[in-house]
């Protein structure tokens, strides 16, 4: 008798997340008021660039002992239930949402569930919550350089209860739609199946893991962080790796992770601009290229707050930094990019959307080439991951096929044939697509 097949991933995710994509608020430094109603201001314009999902950065009062800065890490949260005041008042969050919801925008809060600031109340009312070290001293995260927090330690069964109450908090008060978890692998996994199952009985939530396992799809999370998909692409244009390296990373992607799991892929976020750099500084002329496979291939596109501006400065962790805004080529090209994943059934999230299938070239060590293809349309890509010019053709058949440039204002036809080459210029990217 055959063997059945038993589902890995044992819970459904919200059905609006399957063409969804993402959008990093840090509301501090978003806006010159650096509040909640700054965002709120702001949403028409992230609606229109085809956003469905906003995340905020943690809401909640910061510590004051053993603070980073003048104004502290939102990431060493006081009280799981307080707004910090920097940001405004419960009604503010109560009229961020209702307008989000207005615009048919999901809003999901950064949730720091591995760790608290010295000063949060926990510490004196139930020490037996946290970790401790060799001396018996509460402790940092160990080996990283977080003295402004300490961590909890889940064996306690009363801590679990705390955190899944208060994450029902803010889903029954402010009508959250979800959570971005913070170092989610550093939290044991039965919990995030306690704290799933609690969540969707309110109603049902949208889950980002700031990890990459895929163990954390099986009962809890709807989304991890694709790191490798980052990691692999700046190693490439650093010269550090092949570019047969990206090949093995989609090859990774589709055979080792369950067909459901969303995978988060960004060439920026709060952490990368912080301490690693820009998108100009890390990925420089290829920085496009990266933002279109991003879109186009599998994976949501993450935007971080003034990519879209073009993202000229780190912004500062621990004090007021506003964002400089202004009209940029690439906020145009991330609204073409997602105008068109929104429409085309082939390039949305994870089972919903069509699985990238490798087109060899003759240019393998410059050259990426894949097709994306379902019953409404069919989606041939070329990129040119080198700083030279690269004239390639292709093999096999599955590119064979009349087109229309995807990103080009005129839809003239470009007919691929078995011969057919085509000339890139330094980090040049061709989308090519036809509905069937």
């Amino acid at each position: 008798m055959p063997l059945p097949i038993i589902p890995y991933v044992k819970h459904n995710s919200p059905l609006w997340a399957r063409n969804a994509s993402i959008y990093q608020v840090n509301t501090r430094q978003f806006s010159s008021s650096g509040d909640f109603s700054g965002v709120t201001q702001e949403l028409p314009r992230i609606k229109a660039l085809g956003v469905d999902i906003i995340w905020l950065m943690p809401i909640h009062k910061i510590g004051e002992l053993n603070r980073k800065g003048s104004l502290g890490s939102p990431y060493a949260v006081k009280d799981f239930y307080s707004i910090n005041p920097e940001f405004g008042t419960a009604d503010d969050l109560h009229a961020l949402v209702k307008r989000a919801h207005e615009l048919d925008l999901k809003l999901i809060l950064d949730w720091v569930p591995n760790h608290s600031a010295w000063d949060n109340h926990l510490v004196n009312q139930h020490p037996n919550w946290y970790a401790r070290d060799y001396k018996g001293d509460f402790r940092p995260c160990p080996w990283w350089d977080w003295d402004d927090i300490i961590e909890f330690d889940y064996n306690s069964s009363e801590l679990r209860s705390y955190m899944v109450k208060a994450m029902s908090y803010w889903v029954e008060k402010f009508d959250i739609d979800g959570f971005r978890c913070d170092v989610a692998g550093y939290v044991p996994n039965d919990f995030w199946r306690q704290a799933r199952e609690a969540l969707d009985a309110i109603k049902p939530v949208f889950m980002l893991a700031e990890w990459e396992n895929r163990d954390m799809h099986e009962h809890a999370f709807d989304m991890t962080y694709a790191w490798s998909w980052n990691e692999v692409l700046y190693d490439i244009v650093q010269k550090k790796q092949a570019l047969d390296k990206l090949r093995k990373y989609y090859s990774w992607n589709e055979r080792a992770w369950p067909k459901q799991a969303m995978r988060m892929t960004f060439i920026s976020n709060h952490d990368e601009n912080a301490w690693e750099g820009t998108p100009d500084e890390k990925f420089g002329d290829a920085q496009q290229a990266c933002i279109v496979l991003s879109c186009l291939g599998e994976g949501m596109p993450l935007i971080h707050n003034g990519q879209e501006a073009g993202e000229t400065k780190r912004l500062a962790f621990f004090e007021k930094d506003p964002i400089d805004w202004q009209a940029h080529e690439i906020g145009d090209l991330y609204t073409k990019l997602l105008r068109l994943r929104k429409r085309y059934t082939a390039l949305w999230n994870a089972e919903h959307g069509a699985t990238m299938i490798q087109v060899p070239n003759t240019e393998q060590a410059s050259i990426f080439s894949f097709v994306r293809q379902d019953t409404e349309s069919k989606w041939f890509m070329v990129f040119n991951f080198t700083d030279e010019c690269v004239k390639v053709s292709f093999k096999e058949s599955l590119f064979i096929d009349g087109y229309h440039d995807a990103l080009q204002d005129a839809k003239e036809s470009i007919e691929f044939v078995k011969d057919t080459q085509l000339t890139l210029l330094p980090w040049q990217y061709r989308v090519f697509y036809r509905e069937h």
